[in-house]
């Protein structure tokens, strides 16, 4: 049992209106095909005036309410927030408590599609460290800022809105916590970040944008001199997936081939084949398929996944899931649950 006993009391998650790819590609880029490609059907695209703290809040609203717990009892409250934040210096964990009447301490999160997922150790810290902390509200969110990124440009996922927001509860035994493992190469700190608007780059050129930048370009420029690296960096990429999962499963006591669901990224399908490959497992038992409809919500991408089996049933008492991606940073890293 890890040091720290708790699980989930409750799942939500909310999403933005459903949109049809095809019918909006040309929207976004001029080589539509190079999108369709990825092998999304569907994104979801929050409604003009809706921030990323009111759509994180309706995921916690349906949460707390289907664990029949009022926000003025919980003991900590967590924020994980992929997005470009509603403003600069500013905290979107208090933001989310005062929108949903939380009273308790907060923590925000902010390293990108990690965070959702690398939250539970976090947590798991707190119950191991506090006896006063019994519940605990996670919630992670993404919003895909159209005046900061392109949602179809800016890497080979099709960035969608979405939250979800798990209840936490110490001793409860579904859903239960069992490992959190993680890797970090900080060498690759720049990739993927949005280039005008912090400061180091307050400001874009005069008749620039963010919107004109190519994330991806940037990456291969940064291997232009050393093409070998870049080879050594596609191949990094899966492998250490793997890495962090075996190493998820060897801390839980647990063989990988038990796993019943790897959740990964909502990444494109090309991309979700050569993960299963990488970390043996069949792509039936990833969320290839339930990805395709939903777009890349971030770091809310796990949780919107694991709740959506839930509601269908095919998850059963017993089986262990884990929650894993690659992030900005750069990041690895994998969370096991035991349903």
């Amino acid at each position: 049992m890890p040091p720290a006993d708790f699980g989930v009391l409750a799942l939500a998650h909310a999403l933005g209106d459903p949109r049809d790819v095809a019918a909006t590609v040309a929207d976004y880029v001029d080589d539509p095909d190079r999108v369709l490609l990825w092998g999304y059907r569907t994104y979801h695209r929050s409604p003009e005036g809706t921030t990323p703290t009111v759509l994180a809040a309706r995921a916690a609203t349906k949460a707390l309410a289907t664990a029949g717990v009022d926000p003025r009892d919980l003991d900590l409250v967590v924020v994980a927030d992929s997005s470009v934040p509603d403003y600069l210096l500013w905290d979107a964990s208090t933001a989310l408590a005062r929108e949903i009447g939380a009273t308790a301490p907060t923590l925000l999160l902010t390293q990108g599609c990690a965070s959702g997922v690398t939250a539970f150790q976090h947590i798991a810290g707190t119950f191991a460290t506090r006896d006063d902390v019994d519940t605990v509200l996670l919630v992670t969110v993404n919003q895909a800022s159209e005046a900061h990124t392109n949602r179809m440009r800016s890497n080979t996922l099709l960035s969608s809105d979405g939250a979800a927001a798990a209840v936490l509860r110490r001793g409860h035994s579904r859903l239960r916590w069992l490992a959190t493992e993680q890797i970090t190469d900080a060498m690759y700190n720049d990739f993927y970040r949005v280039e005008y608007g912090g400061a180091a780059a307050p400001a874009a050129p005069e008749g620039t944008g963010n919107l004109d930048v190519d994330p991806l370009a940037l990456v291969y420029r940064h291997f232009r001199r050393e093409p070998e690296h870049l080879a050594r960096f596609v191949r990094t990429l899966n492998s250490r997936v793997r890495t962090v999962f075996e190493r998820a499963c060897d801390r839980a006591g647990v063989d990988t081939g038990q796993v019943a669901k790897f959740l990964f990224l909502n990444d494109n399908q090309d991309s979700l084949a050569d993960i299963a490959r990488a970390v043996g497992v069949p792509l039936e038992r990833t969320n290839a398929a339930l990805g395709a409809d939903l777009g890349h919500c971030g770091g809310a991408d796990q949780l919107i996944c694991l709740d959506t089996y839930l509601e269908r049933g095919e998850l059963v008492e017993g089986d262990v899931v884990a929650l894993a991606g690659i992030s900005i940073g750069m990041h690895w890293y994998c969370t096991l649950l035991t349903v």
